[in-house]
């Protein structure tokens, strides 16, 4: 699909259709939506009258020009109540548009710039959320897309660069999110850990991202036994990628971490997960794909800061010779693990991935894991889970969620909850009970951050999604590449 930017008259433009706008409870539309009601003789006003148009969020009413314009067909998108508008209605919306129009098998149209003007966004921020995303990989008859080519129409020449550089940086965005959205819906048997690496080896190559792979034989001389441990029931090897770009190699100590978990299939062990619903587990290296994904839009978009990305990757296999539980394990850094429950194997490979960027010198660190089911308990399918030691890094965190329309609530991490974790026979031990098992889960892979500035992103109930609505498409949602991305955005730049 090409996108395009240009200055013009959108009611000119010889494609088989145009999307104008309207606000809820506006009886006289302005702007080009006027322009464009007066050119097909005051037909949306008609229906204004009629209630079949509202503008109610997400309302989608396809007119027929019969040839009183060029454009075929007018497409009324609806954004809702003017003062509830913000930057994700434009990326609900504009899902939707995409999905309508390619159901009606069209394939150019022309757009106005979604609260660019009076809804307030401004121009840059508005550009960037055009979008839609569909998986049909392993379909022998896939859903065809139509759409060919887009064009964002803008009356002020002025403001088409404006429009053109955040058109540029939402694709770079979109490209990155729909990336990870395919990563996370692939099969167990196409997404092992060789293939993460192969992904991650595409992205690199041809830019100044630098990779590097660490193998079974590298992870035993680091001493990376809490992974290494999970790793042990499967004949799949697992892989550690690393991911350097050096956006300010001047500044060493300007950088961040992006540690992702990639549990590539996740049977639970030993302590093995009940058959229904375990297909499921392929995603179970969402943070992977995200910190993976988040680096192909760094890498084009060359923020002025320096950050690395680890994935962790490997199966969770109940092999005969898998890790068992009541086994004790040591990580990285010296530290010794109980593994009470064999499926409690994240946290088990973050504590390795953590302790190796510590040893990196990162001055601070954001990991992602879908790591606990008690986090859908606890925040819905609606809000990602926040854990930290930094207040300053969790606002930062929570800020990009904000810009990137990703919702972030953070929960506590007092010290009184470290009790649930300790163990009679090691250090540590990797379940704490039935207690705030998002909290300890999280807490246990910050005791490999020490003092770093660390946030953990529990997405397990955020990952995916059962519906289609707006920008998010039933399957992987590619929560939260964009919080990444907008995060390191908003680093770079002070």
């Amino acid at each position: 699909m090409k996108l395009q930017v240009k200055a013009g008259d959108i009611t000119e433009q010889e494609v088989d259709a145009i999307v104008v706008n309207l606000f809820e409870g506006v009886s006289q539309p302005d702007g080009a939506t006027k322009s464009v009601n007066t050119a097909i003789k005051d037909t949306i006003t008609s229906l204004i009258e009629t209630g079949e148009i509202r503008g109610k969020a997400g309302e989608l009413t396809l007119i027929h020009t019969q040839n009183s314009i060029k454009p075929k067909r007018v497409l009324v998108a609806g954004l809702g109540p003017k003062d509830k508008f913000n930057q994700d209605s434009i990326r609900s919306i504009s899902g939707a548009i995409v999905r309508f129009l390619n159901a009606k098998k069209i394939k150019t149209y022309s757009t106005v710039l979604h609260g660019g003007g009076e809804g307030g966004i401004k121009t840059a921020v508005a550009a960037r959320s055009v979008g839609a995303y569909k998986f049909s990989e392993h379909k022998s008859k896939k859903q065809k897309q139509y759409i060919e080519q887009v064009t964002v129409l803008e009356m002020d020449n002025s403001k088409v660069n404006d429009i053109k550089r955040g058109l540029d940086e939402g694709v770079s965005i979109a490209s990155s999110v729909s990336l990870a959205r395919d990563m996370v819906n692939q099969p167990a048997n196409y997404m092992t850990p060789s293939d993460l690496v192969d992904i991650a080896t595409d992205i690199c190559d041809g830019t100044n991202v630098e990779l590097e792979v660490f193998d079974e034989n590298r992870m035993q001389q680091l001493k990376m036994g809490a992974l290494l441990g999970v790793a042990k029931g499967s004949v799949v090897p697992p892989k550690m990628i690393i991911m350097k770009y050096l956006g300010d190699a001047k500044n060493p100590d300007n950088n961040i971490g992006l540690i992702g978990k990639g549990i590539t299939f996740d049977s639970g062990g030993i302590s093995i997960k009940p058959s229904g619903g375990m297909a499921a587990m392929k995603g179970d290296m969402a943070g992977a794909a995200s910190v993976i994904s988040a680096m192909k839009a760094i890498a084009e978009l060359k923020p002025k800061i320096n950050v690395i990305a680890i994935a962790a990757a490997t199966e969770n296999m109940p092999g005969g010779n898998a890790q068992k539980p009541g086994d004790v394990v040591v990580a990285m850094d010296g530290t010794t693990i109980e593994v009470d429950n064999t499926d409690a194997e994240g946290r088990l490979v973050l504590s390795d991935a953590v302790s190796y960027g510590v040893e990196l010198g990162l001055k601070r660190i954001v990991d992602v894991a879908t790591l606990t089911g008690a986090i859908e308990i606890a925040l819905g399918k609606v809000t990602t889970g926040a854990f930290s030691n930094n207040p300053e890094l969790v606002r930062q965190v929570i800020d990009a969620g904000t810009q990137a329309g990703e919702k972030i609530w953070e929960l506590p991490t007092f010290d009184e909850y470290r009790e649930l974790y300790k163990s009679d026979v090691a250090d540590l031990k990797n379940v704490g009970g039935r207690q705030a098992g998002s909290i300890t889960g999280a807490m246990f892979i910050g005791e490999f951050a020490k003092d770093i500035a660390w946030v953990h992103l529990d997405i397990a109930s955020t990952s995916t999604s059962p519906k289609t609505s707006g920008l998010i498409t039933r399957g992987a949602t590619g929560i939260p590449v964009r919080t990444l991305i907008y995060l390191v955005l908003a680093l770079s730049k002070g």
